[in-house]
């Protein structure tokens, strides 16, 4: 494999990268727009005016690109070429179908492809301390592990591709709908006078936020232990009072309101005396999985 990494997008998230792994190794990359070309130029990239003049300069082309479409498209292209990279490592945050088509191109012309999704932001990108999330044939990962190392604070191996992808995208829905929830918890805080440090304090603690990811579902719901514990009746009740209250300071609902369904149709299931986290039971009803821990 050449010495050279290639980079083809670089944009914020591309460009970051690009800059920490030429800090590193020699770095050849590709982006549409002249502006971004210049400003990786300026972090030690070599650019190019092709991404097909990527794939000639290096056998490993890193993929940082905006829309699951144009990653294909990309990836199309660089099969297609004359000279054909050995190994793709798809960074962009795209679907797990996205990330497993572009394995079918590559397979296809013995090219080797993985799937690395990267979990943080822009500064921990630009430091070389980025967290992976990283899948594909335990071959291909082989390949493509001593050039993620290069940059990587951690690599999580999840299994086949479209793994790593699928867990960014489930992280980031996550924390997506979470800041709704957040958002519209702090508004009614603030209808109250609570200061919003307070708050912060308040959801910081053991007992705050974390408390239904560690204790609900590492505890429970890998376990399948739903005896005693906060009731759904009263979890229910619960969720009914800051309804209530929402409407009473006139702070409208959309995360928190959606959240409250499962609560009826639990209660209505007579499942109201288990701890709420077997509102997990529901959804293996629903999706046909297991939350069980396996190991």
């Amino acid at each position: 494999m050449a010495d050279a990494v290639g980079i083809i997008g670089l944009g914020n998230a591309g460009g970051a990268v690009a800059g920490a792994l030429a800090a590193k190794v020699p770095v050849v990359g590709f982006d549409l727009d002249p502006d971004r070309r210049a400003v990786a130029s300026g972090l030690g990239v070599e650019t190019v005016d092709t991404l097909e003049e990527v794939a000639v300069k290096a056998k490993c082309v890193l993929l940082s690109l905006p829309k699951p479409e144009i990653s294909i498209s990309v990836t199309e292209s660089l099969v297609a070429a004359a000279s054909r990279p050995e190994l793709i490592i798809e960074t962009s945050t795209v679907t797990p179908k996205t990330a497993q088509t572009g394995h079918e191109l590559c397979a296809a012309e013995g090219i080797a492809y993985v799937d690395a999704a990267i979990a943080g932001g822009v500064a921990s990108m630009a430091a070389g301390k980025i967290t992976f999330f990283l899948g594909g044939a335990e071959a291909d990962k082989a390949l493509a592990r001593p050039i993620l190392e290069l940059v990587a604070d951690g690599i999580y191996d999840l299994g086949p591709i479209g793994a790593g992808m699928g867990t960014k995208v489930v992280n980031n829905g996550v924390m997506h709908a979470v800041m709704v929830v957040l958002i519209e918890a702090f508004a009614m805080s603030n209808k109250l006078g609570v200061p919003s440090q307070t708050m912060i304090d308040i959801l910081n603690r053991e007992e705050g936020l974390l408390r239904p990811l560690v204790h609900r579902v590492q505890e429970r719901m890998q376990q399948g232990n739903y005896e005693g514990g906060m009731s759904i009746t009263n979890a229910r009740k619960d969720s009914v009072l800051a309804l209530e209250t929402a409407q009473q300071l006139g702070v409208p609902l959309f995360a928190t309101l959606a959240a409250h369904t499962p609560y009826e149709i639990a209660e209505a299931r007579d499942m109201g005396d288990l701890d709420y986290a077997s509102l997990a039971s529901l959804w293996e009803q629903w999706a046909d999985i297991s939350f069980r821990n396996q190991d």
